[in-house]
């Protein structure tokens, strides 16, 4: 059972606290996983900002909780949680001595959580603050977003600052991917089914694909993310942790120190992209105006209200990695902003039948594939050829078994990845969080493509609404391999 823990969360009037952590905190207190004695403290700059707080939380779990979660019983249970303060995350003020106050008021050996919602230049400040106000505890955890800096010698520079005041074992790096119950899933159906655990490496498989696609442009975004881009902002964290996650060894523990040392070996054998290496592997694109479902929506330098930029929106990478296990197998990455559909999967497609003993009129044999899909639904697809049961003679077909991981609790379950992790973090459990070896591995594969970037080329443009530049199916099409998008028959 979980202890009462205090969570801060720095940049609570923040469109992340309201939109995903709030509800997120909602929905483990409907579950009965918000301890008596808790509090959340959302901090806001003014005081004026405090004192609504409350309704402005109200108004938000309103709009962003799915259909049917919100009822005013739980809100006004809930609702005794929340103590918002005020807090100049950057000027060590006397609210400060204000926050120490209330969070002194309960014993000393509670679990203080600083989530810092915050952008990453400030965490230093931050921490710093922190511990020169005397609020960080033995049992004190800081919880930091990403992106954790624009390169690996940034990265090393925020990391190292907040290491100033935290340990390791302290500091809880978050990717809300790897909160996904799904991506969980990934290692028990890799690890606890025979039928996988023997058929998960260069001998069975022929490509595996992770694609994570947005159907969003900018939105408020458009500051951070021409500075940062579909490379910093997506493939360094959420897909290389899914490259992880699904190409690692089995740890010799479920325990956080195992997981991260298999993760990170799986970094390092990462085969390094550097020079023309990287204008041969990778497709970075840019959408312009396109008609998405049906709505012609605008191009990237008109939501960014500049005449030019060479920021991708869109990346496409053939990967490989260079162990006995996956030796000779392409890992191809991709995401993209305006694309066709939203939708986060990983494809798993095995080799053809090594000798087929059908002849060729009773159809074409198709490889099986095994589909993850992470969101907006989650489930797991099995193809497999079979004969067609309402034909006498011989035809084969794909048939397909899916299983709609949503739809198997109907006991009022809401999978929430914020939610896992937040309450992971508050009972101290680093295991779905990233460790900075991780971090520095990952940018160490990053940085030479970023460099290369700059020296030379441009993004490929591709129509909002489609699935991104025709170069990305080109860089499959060298190998005989075609994407599989989101609605196609697994």
């Amino acid at each position: 059972m979980l202890n009462p823990f205090d969570i801060i969360i720095f940049g609570g009037g923040g469109d992340l606290a309201l939109r995903k952590l709030l509800p997120a905190m909602y929905r483990a207190y409907q579950e009965g996983n918000l301890p008596e004695g808790s509090r959340i403290l959302p901090t806001v700059r003014e005081e004026s900002k405090r004192a609504e707080y409350v309704e402005t939380a109200h108004k938000a779990l309103q709009e962003f909780l799915s259909k049917g979660e919100f009822n005013a019983k739980d809100w006004k249970a809930f609702s005794t949680f929340l103590v918002p303060v005020v807090s100049n995350v950057t000027e060590a003020d006397d609210n400060w001595d204000v926050l120490k106050g209330i969070l002194d008021e309960h014993e000393s050996t509670k679990s203080r959580v600083f989530y810092l919602s915050l952008p990453p230049a400030v965490y230093g400040t931050c921490c710093e603050i922190l511990s020169t106000k005397g609020l960080i505890t033995p049992t004190s955890r800081v919880v930091v977003e990403k992106p954790i800096g624009y390169c690996g010698d940034s990265a090393e520079a925020i990391n190292g600052k907040i290491a100033e005041f935290f340990n390791e074992e302290q500091i809880f790096r978050i990717d809300h991917y790897l909160g996904k119950e799904t991506v969980q899933n990934l290692m028990a159906l890799r690890f606890s089914n025979s039928l996988f655990e023997n058929m998960w490496d260069a001998k069975s498989i022929d490509n595996i694909q992770i694609s994570l696609s947005e159907t969003v442009g900018l939105e408020s975004r458009a500051g951070f993310y021409d500075k940062a881009g579909a490379l910093r902002d997506m493939v360094q964290n959420h897909l290389l942790q899914l490259l992880c996650l699904v190409a690692m060894e089995a740890p010799n523990k479920l325990n956080a120190s195992s997981i991260r040392n298999e993760k990170l070996k799986v970094l390092e054998a990462l085969r390094p992209l550097n020079g023309s290496d990287v204008d041969e592997n990778i497709v970075r694109g840019q959408y312009v105006p396109g008609d998405l479902n049906g709505k012609i929506v605008p191009g990237y330098l008109e939501e960014l209200k500049e005449g030019s930029s060479k920021t991708e929106t869109f990346v496409a990478i053939r990967a490989h990695i260079d162990n006995w296990r996956w030796a000779g197998v392409p890992f191809y990455l991709r995401t993209g902003k305006r694309m066709a559909k939203r939708c986060a999967e990983i494809v798993v497609e095995y080799k053809k039948v090594s000798h087929n003993i059908y002849e060729d009129n009773v159809g074409n044999i198709e490889p099986n594939r095994l589909v993850i899909r992470l969101q907006p639904e989650e489930t797991i697809q099995l193809t497999l050829m079979s004969k067609r049961l309402d034909n006498l003679e011989m035809q084969l077909e794909p048939v397909t078994m899916n299983i709609e991981l949503s739809q198997a609790y109907s006991n009022g379950f809401h999978s929430d990845a914020y939610k896992r992790l937040m309450l992971d973090a508050a009972a101290d459990n680093p295991s779905l969080f990233i460790h900075r070896d991780e971090v520095r591995q990952a940018w160490k594969w990053i940085d030479p493509i970023i460099d290369r970037w700059q020296e030379k080329g441009k993004p490929a443009l591709y129509r909002a609404g489609s699935w991104g530049p025709d170069d990305a199916d080109e860089l499959l099409a060298e190998k005989s391999h075609v994407w599989f998008n989101a609605g196609d028959k697994a």
